[in-house]
């Protein structure tokens, strides 16, 4: 089968850690999906500096099958010591008049592949957006590196939030949900100072709200970045993958029966938030490999 097109974007990078800039050009468009219905089309690039989202950029408007830009755009404040925790979203729009413009394809580039000195040429092949309307979607600092790191990344952006690292699975010839508990990251002790003894619960819901099947992690005593590196699996049929609810609850045990939530999330259906229903759909596109992903956890 051939593969979908869905724009492939001429780039050079040019990166100066001197001045810790980033000059990105782009160049030109090729491997455009044709739109018969839109006749004459119009092309727009959007770009933006993750994880923080204040640096964006927009090339001009340009017409016809090879759209060529040649635009150099400016990202400042792009350190050299940091710049795996970097990645620039290149966004392919059809501009259309009179109507709302649409996504048509669109890739996040980490800047871990760059050369630290020195200008880079790439094809960047866009693919298909997870956001199917024109508005932006939520991409965490967790999107730009899973890192094994002892707090994640994503706590740059967000403080120091409690924050969960999820690792999902899907086969979808065995009908096998696996969900992976890596670790945790700024865990608190809401009552006390010291550090909590936590533990994970997950609980699969079906589409009325159902409990379908729970288990939970054992207990992580005394760590606020705990280890847990523990895999369930759910017995979830194809059919049924839309329509479950998977929900993560960290607990802080203090006693014999007391425990106290220090926060959650949840997947697939009823998702607690963009970034958990993108790693879902990640999940069910990524034919069989595990994606992980840092999530910040929801107050109770």
């Amino acid at each position: 089968e051939p593969v979908a097109k869905y724009g492939t974007l001429d780039v050079t990078f040019d990166y100066d850690s001197q001045e810790q800039k980033l000059l990105v050009t782009v160049t030109a468009v090729t491997d455009i999906p044709t739109y018969s219905r839109t006749g004459g089309s119009s092309w727009q690039v959007h770009l933006v500096l993750l994880p923080i989202k204040k640096q964006r950029a927009k090339t001009s408007i340009q017409r016809g099958p090879c759209p060529v830009f040649t635009e150099t755009f400016k990202f400042n404040h792009v350190e050299s010591e940091m710049i795996g925790n970097y990645a620039v979203r290149f966004r392919l729009y059809n501009v259309r008049r009179m109507k709302k413009e649409r996504i048509v394809g669109e890739k996040i580039f980490y800047l871990t592949k760059l050369n630290l000195q020195g200008k880079m040429s790439v094809p960047v092949i866009l693919e298909p957006s997870y956001s199917l309307s024109g508005c932006d979607s939520q991409l965490s600092m967790s999107e730009v590196s899973c890192s094994e790191s002892t707090s994640s990344c994503q706590s740059l952006v967000h403080g120091s939030a409690p924050e969960i690292l999820i690792g999902l699975l899907y086969n979808a010839t065995t009908g096998r949900l696996s969900a992976e508990v890596i670790k945790g990251s700024h865990f608190k002790n809401l009552a006390a100072n010291r550090p909590p003894n936590t533990y994970v619960k997950l609980t699969l819901l079906n589409s009325m709200g159902q409990e379908m099947s729970k288990c939970k992690t054992s207990i992580r005593r005394g760590q606020p970045n705990p280890v847990y590196k523990e895999t369930f699996v759910f017995q979830v049929a194809l059919f049924q993958l839309s329509d479950v609810t998977l929900i993560l609850s960290v607990y802080n045990k203090r006693s014999m029966k007391r425990k106290e939530m220090i926060g959650w999330i949840s997947l697939g259906l009823n998702s607690s938030g963009e970034d958990e229903l993108n790693h879902w759909t990640e999940m069910k596109e990524s034919k069989g490999q595990q994606v992980c992903r840092w999530h910040t956890l929801l107050e109770s």
